[in-house]
């Protein structure tokens, strides 16, 4: 018979859900990141870590959350597995949105790299 996970165990699934939704705002607050006076600096590096860390917490929360909660047996649900269940249900657009943000770190510079208003500045 398959024994329960301790609380700690399975408050991780949502703890790294979360964990990926703040890494998600915290790339979108570094959007200042990348014009300096006009000038176009590229991402920064905090905009690739967060990017790339975002969906790598949402999946790995994920596959957390179904490794968990796959082989236990039914019982009354708790508070643990109500707020597990939530965190789940929500991954999916939390990614769509991450791997966007991901996509966009990699999208060529829509001033076309002169200025901010893409004009070639002589």
């Amino acid at each position: 018979m398959p024994t329960r996970p301790s609380g700690g165990r399975s408050l991780l699934a949502p703890l790294l859900i979360l964990a990926s939704a703040a890494l998600l705002a915290a790339h979108f607050s570094f959007e200042g990141d990348t014009y300096q006076h006009c000038h176009y600096l590229g991402p920064s590096t905090r905009m690739y870590v967060t990017a790339w860390a975002a969906p790598v917490c949402a999946v790995v929360g994920a596959l957390l959350h179904v490794r968990l909660h796959r082989r236990l047996p039914p019982r009354p649900p708790t508070w643990q597995t109500r707020l597990s269940l939530a965190a789940a249900c929500t991954t999916p657009v939390l990614l769509l949105l991450q791997l966007a943000a991901l996509y966009w770190v990699y999208a060529p510079d829509p001033a076309g790299g002169q200025d901010c208003s893409g004009l070639v500045m002589l």
